[in-house]
């Protein structure tokens, strides 16, 4: 689970604002002191604007709102309650605007019908700033929404996804009953293109290979073919089904090795590989080592 943040605070060194409610405070430059003042406030603006529509979702019809509470909040002095208050108000949008919205995303991908329940979220966010009448403590808090994430999240993306999961347990169905089709352990499959007669790896060998990546629809995703250069990698630093046709091709062979979903990206959305896509590679196992 990725670890949520609050963003930092954008400070405005506010100076000479004397009165309240939603009216802009007229300048009155009588003195050094006075335009300076002046020229800081208005210095400190720039960028504000751009930060309070895209940072903090302000809609900019409502900008007399923002001068309004800008001015109390400028005013408040050192005024203790006040200051909890303001604080209170910027971290519960921070909430509603970032980490809900975040949260939702990180579980539920794109489906924007569905969300977090936020009665429940500030029952736990208040109970553990205060310490008080939690059912769970901070430590077990983090390890439970942890677990449950994955769960929720992963049960949402095999309801988006599950088609995709049938296509490529068909598609390996299929494919284990061509001629020439051999099973590795973990169900990866593979047809020798050509038989290499050199040294074999172990999973921590470095090898340099020339590869092509492919979904079952015939999309390539990657080429080091089309790039015109091979790549060394270490056998066991790839998806594990790639570190399993590693291990058993002799250096010089050319293999077409159709991998499972749970091992290449399983759930995980890989750029143009959708979740439990079956990945087909054409791996050319040039040698061993750097050279």
């Amino acid at each position: 689970m990725k670890k949520l943040t609050f963003a930092a605070v954008w400070a405005v060194a506010a100076a000479s604002l004397v009165s309240c409610g939603n009216s802009t405070p007229k300048a009155d430059l009588k003195n050094d002191v006075d335009t300076v003042s002046y020229a800081i406030g208005m210095a400190q603006t720039q960028g504000l604007k751009d930060y309070l529509v895209r940072g903090l979702g302000v809609d900019t019809a409502y900008m007399d709102e923002f001068f309004k509470g800008l001015n109390e909040g400028a005013n408040a002095g050192d005024d203790k309650k006040k200051a909890a208050y303001y604080a209170g108000i910027q971290i519960g949008q921070q909430i509603s605007n970032q980490m809900v919205k975040g949260i939702n995303h990180e579980l539920f991908g794109s489906d924007s019908t569905k969300t977090i329940s936020l009665k429940n979220f500030m029952a736990g966010f208040i109970s553990g700033t205060t310490g008080k009448n939690g059912l769970m403590t901070v430590e077990q808090a983090q390890r439970v929404a942890q677990l449950k994430m994955q769960a929720i999240r992963s049960k949402a993306i095999e309801e988006q996804y599950g088609a995709n999961k049938k296509a490529g347990e068909k598609y390996l169905a299929d494919y284990a009953k061509k001629a020439g089709v051999k099973k590795l352990e973990g169900g990866v499959l593979y047809r020798v293109i050509k038989e290499g007669k050199g040294e074999m790896p172990t999973d921590t060998s470095t090898v340099k290979v020339h590869y092509e990546g492919k979904t079952i629809d015939g999309k390539v995703f990657d080429s080091s073919y089309e790039r015109k250069e091979p790549v060394t990698l270490r056998a066991n630093q790839v998806i594990p089904g790639w570190t399993t046709a590693l291990t058993h091709m002799p250096a010089g062979s050319v293999w077409e090795v159709v991998i499972p979903q749970n091992l290449a990206y399983g759930d995980r959305e890989q750029k143009d590989i959708k979740p439990f896509s079956v990945l087909i590679f054409k791996i050319e196992l040039i040698s061993l080592g750097n050279k």
